[in-house]
């Protein structure tokens, strides 16, 4: 890999995009070059000012076509999700900027060829790269396992377990997520799509593939678990016998059995005086189990803090693995890049 600075731009400067920026500020292969802000608080302010750190003397901006203008290798693009997300990645591909996104979209991917479409042609116009990234969609449920299935000589089954405890690790989206809802009207209406698992397909596409098999289809289970009391957390409070836990449960088939398993347990509290039922004791954490010659469990977690609990680094690790990205996207071929097309390593015929 080339030596030299690239010059970068973050886009969006929430929990994803800070994280990201810190990694740009401190890198010295990276010069930051813009921030753009869609606060206008934070316009007019260094980029260190955002996120704790010196100044760097790149003020963050909220002018969306200069940005656009902007001479730079790479963007980071971490919005919120939008309308018009796809519009603004094809405009800085266009320009002949790469482009790293951990909000999607997440490619390649069966279920979004006109997506994919116009991204590829915006590569083309720009002779530019795409590259969606992610700790899940992304690290945790493709390098990982395929890293993994490299000190196996036969896998059966890999399963990927998101756990978050939410009163611990508290989210701004918790009640928009149905927590505190009546049972059954959530589950009547999940908040969260049954289709939701195509986002996550080229992850589970990719891990398959590079196992050497293809899937066949993708099945969806969904279950809630009730809050046995009231539960406070940072955003409000659940009262009893409403939504107190979510499981979602996505399968990939393949040779007419289950490959992958993607599990998402989300839980106001971590034992059984908290919630009925308690599907995960245990702190929050990210879990790979690979099931096969020989059988091997992974947990992907936070170090302890100073009350001896472990942190859920989910939403920075979304950011870093991103920025970390960066330089290699530089130099990749034009178009969509995977993380095969950046060097992961294929493991055809181990698969069952």
């Amino acid at each position: 890999m080339s030596q030299k600075k690239y010059r970068v731009i973050q886009w969006a400067t929430g929990t994803v995009g800070s994280a990201a920026l810190k990694h740009f500020i401190t890198n010295p292969a990276i010069e930051l070059v813009g921030v753009y802000v869609t606060n206008p608080d934070k316009a007019g302010k260094d980029a260190g000012d955002l996120v704790g750190l010196p100044p760097t003397g790149v003020l963050a901006s909220d002018d969306f076509e200069a940005m656009i203008a902007l001479e730079a290798d790479c963007v980071l693009y971490a919005p919120a999700q939008g309308p018009s997300l796809i519009d603004t990645a094809c405009r800085l591909l266009a320009t002949g900027k790469n482009v790293v996104s951990p909000a999607g979209p997440f490619l390649p991917n069966t279920w979004f060829p006109d997506v994919a479409e116009r991204i590829e042609a915006a590569c083309r116009e720009g002779n530019s790269s795409f590259h969606g990234c992610g700790v899940h969609p992304g690290f945790s449920g493709d390098i990982l396992p395929l890293t993994l299935a490299r000190l196996m000589s036969h896998v059966d089954k890999v399963e990927v377990t998101e756990i978050i405890d939410k009163v611990r690790n508290p989210m701004i989206y918790t009640e928009m997520a149905g927590f505190g809802l009546d049972p059954q009207e959530l589950l009547a209406n999940p908040r969260r799509s049954p289709e939701t698992y195509k986002a996550f397909y080229s992850s589970m596409d990719m891990l398959a593939k590079g196992l050497g098999k293809a899937i066949e289809k993708v099945t969806v289970k969904f279950e809630v678990a009730k809050a046995r009391h009231d539960i406070k957390h940072l955003y409000g409070e659940v009262k009893e016998g409403t939504v107190g836990g979510q499981h979602y449960e996505w399968t990939a088939w393949a040779d007419g059995k289950p490959l992958i398993v993607y599990n998402f347990f989300w839980q106001l509290g971590d034992s059984a005086e908290a919630l009925d039922p308690l599907w995960e004791e245990g702190e929050s954490c990210y879990r790979v189990r690979m099931h096969g010659e020989p059988p091997m469990e992974v947990k992907l977690m936070g170090m302890p803090e100073a009350d001896g609990r472990r942190p859920f680094h989910g939403l920075p690790w979304t950011g870093i693995v991103g920025a970390t990205a960066v330089p290699a996207v530089c130099d990749a071929a034009p178009g969509v890049v995977s993380h095969i097309d950046l060097g992961v390593v294929q493991l055809p015929g181990i698969a069952g």
